[in-house]
């Protein structure tokens, strides 16, 4: 079985429509898969509404966080989407979006770079929330990078004289409202240093300590080192180990399923949850 736990849809920075993602999941050939876009759960409905047969699908949300300057982001699954304290802190960190998108461009531009708010909204879908990554589409168009990846390496990254902060929970206070919510967390990525400055194992464990479940070990971005780290501390927090591809349609190279949970692993995040449950075709 086939399960990959993060992905994207046009709900908030991926390429695909959730239903056009759904098709894509089980084309790559999934049998279980999240929907994870960033703050928002608007792509629940049209995702399953979209399932093909044999696909199943985990409504989930990855949720900005940010402690002491770092960011950091949050997995949370099968919550309940009318939680109203937990509604409150997505809902902040969804509306900031635009915002900070705006005043990026805004730099951008000022430094000289030839992008306009137009140009950014030109590579944003109709139901699309604007991020970074559709002003990295903006440079590519423009010829300014060649592609998302060189935007995000470049002008984009989080140490560019162009970043802009947005409002972000603390992970601590995510970790329980996501609880409280009937979900289950997973901290996404812990050691994908390349994004950024990364926490230490002591926040680790204050979020263990507060109801983590779980860790997303296997991903792209923690180096073989790293993951071989993280199962440790795992291991010493009684944490699961996760994998997924955080999948974000054309605007990455992450591909569906290239990191996979195993189904005992996905069963006990299941267990945990009493929020909503998974939706199948």
């Amino acid at each position: 079985m086939s399960i990959d736990l993060h992905t994207h849809s046009f709900a908030s920075d991926g390429t695909d429509s959730p239903a056009a993602l759904m098709r894509a999941a089980r084309q790559a050939g999934l049998d279980i898969v999240a929907l994870t876009d960033h703050d928002t759960t608007s792509g629940w409905a049209q995702a399953m509404t979209a399932l093909p047969d044999g696909l199943t699908l985990v409504p989930g949300a990855e949720i900005s966080c940010a402690l002491g300057g770092i960011s950091l982001h949050l997995l949370a699954y099968l919550f309940d989407p009318d939680d109203e304290p937990l509604r409150a802190e997505l809902d902040l960190a969804f509306d900031d979006r635009v915002p900070r998108a705006q005043e990026i461009v805004r730099l951008l531009a000022a430094a000289g770079h030839p992008i306009s708010w137009q140009d950014v909204l030109d590579q944003t879908e109709p139901d699309a929330t604007v991020g970074r990554p559709h002003i990295a589409d903006a440079l590519v168009r423009l010829g300014v990078v060649p592609d998302r990846s060189a935007a995000f390496a470049g002008l984009l990254h989080d140490n560019s004289p162009f970043y802009v902060r947005h409002y972000a929970v603390d992970p601590v206070l995510a970790v329980r409202l996501v609880r409280a919510a009937g979900g289950v967390p997973v901290f996404a990525h812990p050691g994908a240093a390349t994004r950024g400055r990364t926490v230490g194992d002591d926040v680790i464990a204050a979020l263990a300590e507060a109801g983590l479940a779980g860790l997303e070990v296997d991903h792209r971005d923690n180096p073989p080192e790293t993951r071989e780290h993280l199962r440790g501390l795992a291991r010493e927090l009684g944490l699961l180990v996760t994998g997924a591809s955080d999948f974000h349609g054309a605007g990455k190279p992450n591909r569906l399923g290239e990191n996979t949970t195993t189904r005992d692993v996905y069963d006990a995040l299941l267990a945990q949850a009493t929020g909503v449950g998974v939706v199948a075709a």
